[in-house]
């Protein structure tokens, strides 16, 4: 997925190895170097992680938690948050053998935190869900950051995104943050090490993913000191008849060509962000 919210760069920033991980790393004198997977081996299991080699659909599901904070207030959960994210792998072959294209569409909504129903308003403002089309990727071979757990493998990417904003302040004096928008994701994605071993162009996995942003644009809070933090965690399922009833009710009611990702690539990605922009242009 990208950021089930966002746009992600072709090379995520590596994670930082712990002094650990960074002992269990180094090979001993009878390991050699050429056990070491390359950066092309380390993205072709992700893509067995994230999607599946075969160009099949795959559909990852997550549910969550949105947080506020602000100086000298105290944390709050304000949202529920679940979302999904309709992927297909096909192979960049322009880039190179080992380049690929992740093309997806996603979408995501805000929950009432107590009930976990899905929200039309907020303080009395319209709620703007999260319908990027597309969120693609391009991935190209990179160092990608793996965390040995017991018969599990962890993949690590860690996100920072700063770029000017779609919603100048000058623009959007209620719906911007700033002129520069910055956000962290953080995504995990975890897989058994003896199905990676296996010759399946994809493999059952599980991920989390966590996010530090600006208030969203319709919650109209302005140049206000503060943000939120996004705390979610879901999972590869077996096709989208798994994603939950009701978000595929009211996904095929509003747009459901959500159901299905994108037959080709296309740019530039959505985000909420830009999404609020086409919904409210400016004057």
């Amino acid at each position: 997925m990208t950021t089930p919210a966002g746009t992600t760069p072709a090379e995520p920033t590596p994670a930082r190895p712990t002094p650990a991980e960074s002992a269990s790393a180094r090979p001993t004198p009878a390991e050699s170097a050429s056990a070491r997977p390359t950066p092309a081996e380390l993205l072709r299991s992700l893509a067995r992680t994230r999607a599946s080699l075969d160009g099949e659909e795959v559909t990852y599901w997550w549910s969550g938690d949105v947080y506020s904070w602000a100086p000298d207030e105290p944390y709050q959960r304000i949202f529920g948050f679940e979302g999904l994210n309709v992927a297909r792998l096909v192979q960049d072959a322009e880039a190179g053998p080992d380049a690929y294209q992740l093309l997806t569409r996603e979408a995501a909504f805000y929950l009432d935190p107590t009930t976990r129903e899905i929200l039309e308003t907020w303080q009395d403002r319209p709620v703007v869900h999260v319908w990027n089309d597309p969120a693609n990727q391009k991935w190209r071979p990179f160092p990608v950051p793996v965390t040995e757990l017991g018969g599990q493998v962890c993949f690590s990417l860690e996100i920072p995104l700063s770029y000017p904003s779609p919603l100048p302040v000058g623009q959007y004096p209620d719906h911007s943050a700033g002129d520069t928008y910055k956000a962290l994701e953080l995504f995990q994605f975890f897989a058994d090490r003896a199905d990676l071993a296996g010759p399946e162009p994809s493999v059952p996995a599980t991920m989390s993913w966590s996010r530090m942003s600006p208030w969203l644009p319709w919650m109209a809070q302005g140049q206000r000191p503060g943000g939120l933090t996004f705390h979610c965690r879901g999972r590869k399922l077996g096709s989208y008849d798994e994603v939950p009833e009701r978000t595929r009710a009211y996904i095929a009611d509003r747009h459901p060509e959500f159901a299905h990702a994108p037959e080709a690539w296309s740019e530039p990605n959505e985000t909420s962000w830009t999404y609020f922009r086409k919904l409210h242009p400016p004057r």
